[in-house]
């Protein structure tokens, strides 16, 4: 499978009360959608919607199994604060963990910052979609991105269905 048969769409989704009421501009969804679509990625959906466990859910489900989106990048609501519900929603939506790159968002954010072991973000599969949670400021989604960003596009060949090997490059 090359990566022109990969399907490359993606959708960004963003939790942010504030965001949803129109009442704080999306800094880090707006980045994610250039970044991406530099990197050859089609941008299907963008939504902002608040902290609601529920309506997280509801929305990751949709863009996997209605919209049958590939990679689904969200931002926001993995920290600490009682409103932060993204890892929650998560385990309640996918089907196949992938601890190795939340780890590894963590570790290159903990050189930074000490705050970054507060991140709870996750990744993970369900269906044929990936999805990746980065927190929700532009710094963060930047230096989060940058560290999964090569990984990418082979997590997606092999969660639909690619054979060649991980330890060739």
């Amino acid at each position: 499978m090359s990566n022109n048969d990969i399907n490359n769409s993606f959708a960004v989704l963003t939790m942010s009360d504030k965001g949803s009421q129109g009442k704080r501009e999306d800094t880090s969804g707006e980045y994610l959608q250039k970044t991406l679509v530099k990197e050859g990625y089609v941008l299907t959906e963008y939504r902002i919607i608040p902290d609601i466990e529920d309506t997280i859910v509801e929305n990751l489900i949709d863009l996997v199994d209605n919209k049958k989106i590939s990679l689904i990048v969200t931002t926001g609501g993995t920290g600490l604060s009682p409103s932060d519900v993204t890892p929650e929603a998560m385990i309640r939506v996918l089907d196949k963990e992938i601890p190795g790159m939340a780890e590894a968002m963590r570790n290159a954010s903990l050189a930074k910052t000490s705050r970054a072991m507060l991140s709870r973000g996750k990744a993970g599969v369900r269906k044929d979609s990936l999805i990746i949670n980065l927190p929700g400021s532009l710094k963060a989604v930047r230096e989060n991105l940058e560290v999964v960003l090569e990984v990418i596009p082979h997590a997606m060949e092999k969660i639909q269905g690619g054979t060649s090997d991980c330890g060739a490059l």
